[in-house]
């Protein structure tokens, strides 16, 4: 009996090794059924059933075809006994579907929304993500300024044709540098989370590479018009490739325009200018790309306020701007002009091996401008002085008749007085004085080299190998630049406020229109990585094991001598070199084609970034920490992740579970502050340092398919973002040097990362090529970014350095009370429909409209740090009306984008 049980079990398992099997998907994780498979060198065929699920028999390795109407045709090769997860790509000729238009949407509305705080957007990081919890936090979450896993866009990894995209100042992709070139972004490799790439080690929310190759790209031409409320009012979009010719040439190109008087933030203009050329050259075993990229805007920015301000305005009210002539003049103005310049080389070793070799050149400038007073009064209409607050906190006793007229001054002149500023400018230049008021930019102009070589190879057909060297060389020029004297005839290059020469070697030069003044040093960039990784595709586990090391080298080289810092601000300062290795390894456990159970790890160590490792580089050498003795190190970061993944016949869901921890960050802020050390007031900058923080939540997706033609979907995060340390803070200051406060009482203090719970639910409903999709999204606990001086001991010091005697522990415990922002919904609803013409030409439209109820609501905001002490905060709360309150950002109210398109 036992031998025949033996032998009947050997059968059977002989029997199901015979075969190959699995389920097949569309890029949504929805089956696909009626898909032709076939192994032509077998001569065997069989097509999924309804549920996309199928089983051909083969007794070998063989060939695999995978063809169905609508979809691309998939090849790979499998062997006996293998279960497959087929991804079946929908052809691109068939229609624009819903997630191709909401691309062109997201990056071209946010993408100039680099200010502090909004540099978290994470939308174009995951706008090609086919995962649907990470396609809900680009189109749902990221107007809410939501953060996927908390982490900020430097914790992602952006390449184009497999050169790096992050800019070494802030560790961010700068959008903006492909801005409007939305139909030529499209073609990218997304790998989610902490999960590496073929193209770089990446970080802890994604890696996306974007190809420029121009024999990728679909042959054809497309118009595009699309009108909004947004950032810009108009855009008209003109793109066209070739496709590869019988003589192996192929060409791309791009043109577009984005302009507008105003967003919906009242005097934010918009400016910008784009364009691609991508040109290949394809041989038998090697291609070569050039590409060339151009995108020059101008917009200008809005302002944070405080709720007294939002009160009286409304939340579309921005104090940049002013009428000038009959015309809106902003003096926030954005500019940047970065070229970008690629050759790109492809070359294939052998059947199982290619080389990737890369170099780019990238040059330009960054502007930032600003108004400046070192003779008048300051321009701000909501200057503390000039709203009704000041007056009702006055000394003795609130003054509601000077309330009264502040507020109604507001209301009626509540915008930059430019006829003032020149009378004054005027005034001054009669008396024979330097500038009373001054415009200019801070500018930042890089010249920045990368090259790279990349080589992969299958050791087996199971097992691949990446190899990866990097070298980026950047010099970077940071001054300020007049623009505009405003009628005066020179500014006089020394600090207002407490007299120093901005340039001891020309301690009363004048300046004038296009001449630099107030700083001026170098950044010199040097960095070198290694990357390797080898995967692995078994027939119930993938997995890979990557590592990293990088070489990171800094120096600033100072072309002022500060009067201030005259013995540290010349000349080259110190050579800072920081060296990181960082590791991570990952497993996918297929139970089934429908169950995956999925797992990464990452230990990470990065050098800090440049505008977090020089204490004031505009004024001196001084590296953070070194005037408080203590060393700047690398930040260390340990990640884990565990994830649920069904791709059921008409249900797709992911259930995952992060934890991350970051170790000894710095951040430095500037600002004017009260009551330091009792009773000083001074400019400072404030260095933070050995901040530890910690991540953890979950993410949930689905999407169910309750009908052919209607679709259910729906995402949750829930996470928990704190400080888990107090970490150290000290001052410095031109007046009284440095001064060191011990710790900040931050721990368990929530992160200020937008919304750390986010929950949406909606459906789709598509027929004849229409569409219509409705989702409404819940948002909470959004907190303040708390001020960390005012939780250290300068706060209950006197300048005795004994505690106040009028100090009390309770009150002061409600004062810094962490602000946590009122729940809120938004609900936003699409609309699209694409006609057919003839063979590969249609015409269409898609419409989004967002916040459709006009709801009201904070995306972020921080405390002012200007009441440094618990005297200074204690009057401020007592007050009828706060005068340093937070500063906010509110959400935009009901929104639109129109997008029209001819596609032939």
């Amino acid at each position: 009996m036992r031998s025949f049980l033996i032998l009947f079990i050997t059968i059977q398992f002989a029997l199901a090794q015979e075969k190959v099997s699995g389920l097949i998907v569309d890029t949504k994780g929805k089956s696909v059924k009626s898909v032709l498979i076939q192994a032509p060198e077998l001569g065997v065929s069989t097509t999924s059933n309804s549920n996309g699920e199928f089983e051909l028999p083969i007794n070998t390795k063989a060939l695999l075809t995978f063809t169905a109407d609508n979809y691309e045709t998939y090849v790979t090769e499998a062997s006996p006994g293998e279960v497959l997860s087929v991804v079946l790509q929908i052809d691109a000729s068939v229609s624009e579907n819903i997630s191709t238009n909401q691309q062109l949407i997201i990056l071209s509305d946010d993408e100039l929304s680099e200010d502090d705080q909004a540099s978290g957007n994470i939308s174009g990081l995951l706008q090609s993500s086919q995962d649907v919890f990470s396609r809900t936090a680009a189109f749902e979450f990221s107007s809410s300024f939501f953060r996927v896993r908390g982490l900020d866009t430097d914790f992602g990894a952006v390449q184009m044709n497999g050169i790096p995209m992050n800019k070494f100042y802030n560790g961010r992709p700068q959008w903006s540098n492909w801005g409007g070139l939305n139909d030529m972004m499209r073609n990218q490799e997304l790998s989610l989370g902490a999960q590496s790439s073929d193209y770089n080690f990446g970080g802890l929310i994604g890696s996306t590479n974007i190809s420029t190759k121009a024999s990728e790209y679909r042959v054809g031409s497309r118009i595009t018009y699309s009108s909004s409320n947004r950032s810009y009012t108009n855009r008209a979009m003109f793109s066209y490739a070739s496709g590869l010719s019988n003589k192996g040439w192929a060409y791309a190109f791009s043109i577009g325009n984005r302009w507008g008087e105003s967003g919906f933030i009242d005097g934010t203009f918009y400016d910008a200018q784009s364009l691609l050329l991508s040109v290949e050259k394809v041989l038998e075993k090697q291609s070569l790309n050039l590409t060339i990229i151009a995108a020059p805007n101008r917009r200008g920015k809005s302002s944070p306020n405080t709720q007294e301000v939002y009160d009286l305005m409304g939340i579309k009210y921005n104090e940049y701007w002013g009428n000038q002539d009959g015309e809106q003049r902003n003096s926030r103005v954005r500019r940047l002009v970065e070229p970008i310049i690629m050759l790109n080389h492809e070359l294939k070793l052998s059947s199982k091996t290619n080389l990737n070799t890369n170099i780019a050149y990238q040059f330009g400038e960054l502007g930032n401008s600003r108004l400046d007073y070192p003779g008048g009064a300051n321009p701000s209409p909501t200057y503390y002085q000039n709203l009704p607050s000041y007056h009702l906190a006055a000394s003795d006793g609130p003054d509601y008749s000077s309330a009264y007229q502040s507020q109604e001054n507001l209301l009626n002149n509540g915008q930059i007085d430019w006829n003032r500023i020149y009378d004054a400018n005027l005034t001054s230049s009669s008396s024979g004085l330097p500038a009373a008021y001054v415009f200019y930019e801070d500018r930042a102009d890089d010249k920045q080299f990368t090259a790279n070589a990349s080589l992969k190879t299958f050791l087996t057909d199971e097992v691949s190998l990446v190899f990866n060297v990097t070298h980026q060389d950047l010099t970077s020029e940071n001054f300020a630049e007049i623009q505009d004297l405003l009628g005066a005839t020179s500014y006089l290059n020394r600090d207002s406020f407490d007299g120093y020469a901005f340039d001891l070697e020309d301690p009363d030069a004048t300046a004038g229109v296009g001449d630099r003044f107030r700083y001026n040093y170098i950044f010199d960039v040097g960095q070198t990585e290694v990357y390797a990784k080898t995967q692995f595709n078994l027939n119930r586990f993938d997995g890979y094991v990557s590592t990293s090391l990088k070489k990171t080298n800094y120096q600033r080289e100072g072309l002022y001598r500060h009067g201030a810092y005259a013995e540290n601000s010349y000349g080259k300062g110190k050579k800072l070199s920081f060296n990181a290795l960082s590791g991570k390894a990952g497993l996918t456990y297929k139970l089934s084609g429908k169950h995956l159970f999925d797992a990464n790890i990452a230990w990470i160590q990065r050098a800090p970034h440049l505008r977090n490792t020089y204490a004031n580089s505009r004024e001196n050498h001084y590296i953070v920490g070194e005037q408080a003795n203590r060393e700047l190190e690398v930040e260390e970061i340990n990640s884990y992740d565990l994830s649920y993944i069904l791709r059921a016949p008409n249900l797709s869901v992911r259930l995952t579970g992060y934890y991350t921890k970051l170790s000894n960050a710095s951040e430095i802020s500037f600002f004017f502050a009260e009551g330091i050390g009792g009773d000083t007031s001074s400019f400072v900058q404030e260095i933070s340092q050995n901040i530890d923080k910690e991540y953890r939540g979950i993410e949930f997706g689905f999407e169910a398919d309750v009908l052919p033609v209607l679709t259910l979907k729906g995402a949750a995060s829930v996470g928990r973002h704190i400080y888990t340390n107090d970490p150290s803070v000290y001052l410095t200051s031109d007046d009284f040097g440095y001064l060191d406060f011990g710790t900040a009482k931050m721990k368990n203090l929530r992160i200020a990362n937008g919304p750390q719970e986010a929950y949406s639910l909606g459906f789709e409903f598509r027929q004849n090529y229409w569409w219509f999709g409705f989702t409404t999204n819940f948002f909470r606990n959004t907190y303040v970014d708390a001020s960390p001086i005012n939780r250290t001991q300068n706060f209950f010091l006197d300048s005795d350095s004994l505690p106040f005697n009028d100090y009390d522990p309770e009150l002061a415990r409600e004062l810094l009370q962490q602000e946590e922002f009122g729940e809120y919904f938004v609900s936003n609803l699409v609309l699209g429909k694409s006609w057919r013409i003839t063979y590969g030409k249609y015409v269409g439209f898609f419409l989004s409209v967002n916040n459709i109820f006009d709801g009201v609501f904070r995306t972020g905001g921080f405390e002012q740090s200007r009441n440094a002490n618990f005297r200074e905060l204690r009057q401020d709360f007592a007050s009828p009306k706060r005068q340093f309150g937070p500063k906010y950002w509110y959400g935009r109210g009901a929104n639109y984008f129109l997008n029209l398109y001819v596609r032939f």
